[in-house]
């Protein structure tokens, strides 16, 4: 077995997501296991180089799990002619400078969304990389879920028959920072600063929904900043000017409605912090980050209203899990092992960054369908 090294530039891992999903859970996971397996008789081997702006922060990782090459340098990192592959999961407003120097670096590009911070910034990414002929992708990590990839089975098999619509939960209640400590950076809460639940969540809606059920054709939506005032990491209070909650309206193509309320300003009362109901003519999904409950149109029941008398069942209990019937990785380590590849072997790819400004269209759609208070209809995107 011959083993080919891949070297990884990743800017922003001392991040939440940069640190946990795509540094530990994926690049070092790949390593433990021995490396990607090309099935040529060649193993990938990903070496990563810690990329950010605390020195401190980026020794004492590189120490703590044994990486040998770590850098608050960027140009010096695209200089190297031995780095295959810039990765950036930093804050919104600082990605897209980082990704144009990377492309004229030649570098290849894969990065978290949304990959601009304005639909014109997006679309010249994908221009800029598909001229320059680096291959490129982004994170859509919800796509490789097991409850969602359990709820792709269902529509595969032909489950629901016509898919009439899609109704989805999202959120939880991130605390304002005074008597207990945030769970998100403060920066989200920041218009200025490229925060806000639409830029954040709307990308996600968009793969999941055209992936899975059609493209959206129109977009309403609904943002709304409910709390005000938060705590920043220093314990100061500050304004929160960016959107903490947005209820939205897609039209799809093909006929179904999806509505998502999205939400870092509501307490759960679902099995999960995310969960989607698709109803159909032949039956009905309800499907989460890992679960996916069902019931087919031959074991519905007929309800009836009344409000006068208790319910006599348990709505909940009449519905059956789908089993797993596979074994299921890290959503963002399987993604990583699909671009690795693509990279490596040419296999196809879809998740480019075209598809990533699919994501910040709709975002920006969204946000002045709120502010004018009206449905927008969502173009097709073209390079």
């Amino acid at each position: 077995m011959t083993r080919r090294t891949v070297r990884i530039a990743m800017n922003g891992v001392t991040g939440r997501m940069g640190y946990r999903q795509h540094l530990v859970r994926s690049i070092l996971s790949l390593r433990e296991q021995g490396g990607l397996d090309l099935g040529d008789g060649t193993t990938l081997w990903p070496e990563p180089i810690l990329l950010g702006r605390r020195e401190h922060a980026l020794r004492a990782m590189a120490e703590r799990h044994g990486i040998e090459h770590w850098s608050t340098d960027l140009d010096a990192v695209l200089a190297d002619p031995s780095v295959d592959i810039y990765f950036d999961s930093q804050v919104t407003a600082a990605r897209e400078t980082a990704l144009k120097a990377a492309i004229a670096a030649g570098k290849h590009i894969y990065c978290e969304k949304p990959t601009a911070t304005s639909l014109d910034g997006a679309l010249e990414l994908a221009r800029l990389a598909t001229s320059a002929g680096v291959k490129h992708g982004v994170v859509q990590d919800k796509l490789f879920l097991p409850g969602l990839l359990k709820l792709k089975r269902l529509i595969d098999g032909g489950f629901f028959g016509r898919i009439l619509s899609i109704r989805g939960e999202f959120g939880y209640w991130v605390f304002e920072g005074d008597w207990q400590s945030a769970q998100r950076p403060s920066w989200n809460y920041r218009s200025e600063d490229g925060g806000g639940i639409v830029a954040d969540m709307f990308p996600h809606w968009e793969y999941l929904l055209h992936e899975l059920f059609g493209r959206v054709r129109t977009v309403q939506a609904l943002a709304t900043t409910h709390i005000p005032q938060r705590w920043d990491e220093k314990d100061k209070p500050y304004d929160a000017t960016a959107d903490d909650a947005a209820y939205g309206v897609f039209e799809l193509e093909g006929g179904a409605v999806a509505q998502i309320n999205s939400s870092w300003a509501v307490r759960v009362n679902r099995d999960e912090l995310v969960e989607f109901q698709v109803d159909g003519t032949h039956g009905s999904a309800v499907a989460g980050l890992r679960n996916c409950r069902v019931q087919h149109r031959s074991a519905t029941p007929k309800p009836v209203w009344n409000p006068d008398l208790p319910a006599t069942e348990s709505f909940r209990d009449q519905w059956q899990e789908v089993p797993d019937n596979s074994d299921f990785d890290n959503g963002f380590k399987v993604q990583w092992e699909l671009f690795l590849r693509h990279v490596a072997l040419d296999e196809p790819w879809q998740w480019d960054l075209l598809a990533g400004a699919r994501g910040v269209q709709l975002a920006e759609l969204g946000l002045a369908s709120s502010a004018q208070g009206r449905r927008f209809e969502v173009p097709e995107l073209a390079l």
